[in-house]
């Protein structure tokens, strides 16, 4: 009667160890798909933003002949975003993209007829309403990466994560030039 006892009491303590586990895995795959869905909706509007920048180059171009290299530094970082493999290089390539970007608008604040035209503002409007999105949306998929990558090194999480092969993501990160201050320059060369 003792044994059965025992038995009763080890298998209970077993089910119970094996719904922790059950219950933790199923959490960090919640988690690792919430990151999932929300990389691809900040890809979403990557892409979008993708596509509207060879309009606006078109509409620049008739007014920026002398601003040649800007355009090209656009025209080149949106081909390192088409042709990047991994996560760490898109994340490169969309930083390079956001870089060129802020120096075309900061050229074209030289052209007046350029920031009068109606396609232009249009365009421009665009794509900084698509900046905002993106960044909004990248502060959601850090908050999610944050939350994955702690459960993966608290305990007993880290015990299922590693036997599991659990990862830990990358969160998106600025470039350092972005946190440096910008000049601004209002007298005319």
């Amino acid at each position: 009667m003792g044994g059965l006892i025992t038995l009763g009491i080890f298998l209970a303590v077993l089910l119970g160890l094996i719904i922790y586990i059950v219950i933790i895995y199923n959490g960090f795959v919640s988690l690792k798909n919430n990151i999932d869905q929300n990389w691809s909706n900040i890809d979403v509007l990557l892409k979008q933003r993708y596509d509207e920048l060879p309009k606006l180059i078109k509409v620049c171009e008739g007014y920026m002949q002398h601003e040649q290299n800007t355009l090209e530094a656009v025209v080149k970082a949106r081909s390192m975003v088409n042709s990047a493999q991994s996560e760490d290089q898109k994340l490169q390539a969309q930083n390079a993209l956001t870089d060129t970007l802020k120096s075309l608008f900061m050229v074209v604040e030289r052209y007046p007829d350029l920031k009068a035209d109606t396609g232009f503002r249009q365009l421009s409007n665009r794509i900084s309403e698509l900046e905002d999105q993106i960044a909004d949306r990248r502060e959601l998929c850090n908050a999610s990466v944050t939350i994955y990558n702690t459960r993966l090194e608290q305990f007993p999480d880290v015990i299922i994560a590693k036997a599991f092969n659990f990862d830990k993501r990358a969160l998106w990160k600025i470039d350092p030039a972005h946190r440096q201050d910008v000049e601004v320059n209002f007298q005319q060369n």
